[in-house]
């Protein structure tokens, strides 16, 4: 069967547009992020700043508070998944390092602090390089493209190039097209559908379609009725190539690519003549 890994979102933020608030107490979101890790997340993503649309920034030091203590207490507590601090900041991405944390999601793709390729690659962490179209406060103000497929492949094979520079080791390097993030509906699914073109770039394509809203522009659903929409989308991104998915709805989505990942790895057998016993018609008998 091939593997995939589903990245447990875990928002410890007042303000994300799915979850804000709900988990902004350390001992809630430590709560919710074992709940997702038994529900079969590979990946948890913490995060402090919220990266929506319009969204302000946050200081470091409010960054810090919200999101290290959690990384510290799940990696003290035991648990099997791969902790993973959502941050463009080199303070943040450092102290949540030291705190446990072995992986760096960076929005910007190293683009928002210089330092962060270096801390990546002293620290030995794997990282994710993401794609976005301006700032989370302004990158829906209508964003364009010529063709947004070859544009969003450029730009991450130029991050990738950048970050192997700085010494950052290939294999640790996965990419993210960045869905939501400075692209319109018809962009969204544009990226869905020719997926494989970023899938080509040779790294682990990560995938974050949970509860956004062009799921709800296309089906009418608020924000917590997008699940069947989610899972639709990963299952494609899946058969596309992608292999890391950054979900709200953990065990939906599990359960959903597990099928998926089975039925399309399931061997095919070929009918054999031997399957079916059939007795040989009589021939009729010859006209006098």
């Amino acid at each position: 069967m091939t593997e995939f890994r589903v990245m447990g979102v875990v928002n410890v933020t007042p303000d994300s547009f799915s979850d804000g608030g709900l988990y902004l107490d350390r001992d809630a979101a430590l709560a919710h992020a074992r709940e997702l890790e038994q529900q079969g997340a590979a990946i948890l993503d913490i995060g402090g700043e919220s990266t929506r649309p319009g969204a302000a920034p946050v200081a470091e030091e409010e960054e810090l508070r919200r999101a290290v203590p959690v990384i510290a207490a799940l990696s003290q507590g035991g648990g099997r998944a791969q902790i993973s601090i959502d941050t463009s900041k080199v303070v943040v991405a450092r102290a949540a390092l030291e705190a446990g944390a072995t992986l760096v999601n960076d929005v910007t793709a190293f683009r928002g602090d210089p330092e962060m390729a270096e801390l990546v690659a002293g620290t030995g962490a794997d990282c994710c390089l993401m794609h976005m179209l301006g700032q989370p406060r302004t990158m829906q103000e209508d964003p364009r493209y010529t063709d947004v497929v070859s544009e969003v492949a450029a730009f991450l094979e130029e991050r990738m190039a950048f970050a192997i520079a700085h010494g950052v080791p290939e294999e640790r390097i996965m990419l993210d097209p960045g869905i939501g993030f400075g692209k319109t509906l018809e962009h969204n699914l544009e990226l869905l559908r020719r997926l494989g073109e970023i899938v080509a770039l040779g790294r682990p394509v990560v995938v974050g379609t949970s509860r956004k809203s062009f799921l709800g522009r296309l089906t009418g659903r608020d924000v917590g009725d997008r699940v069947p929409g989610t899972i639709a989308t990963n299952v494609l991104a899946y058969l596309a190539g992608a292999r890391v998915f950054r979900v709200h709805d953990v065990a939906a989505v599990h359960d959903a690519l597990t099928v998926t990942a089975a039925t399309v790895s399931a061997p095919w057998r070929s009918p054999t003549s031997t399957t079916r016993q059939t007795t040989p018609r009589k021939s009729a008998p010859s006209p006098r």
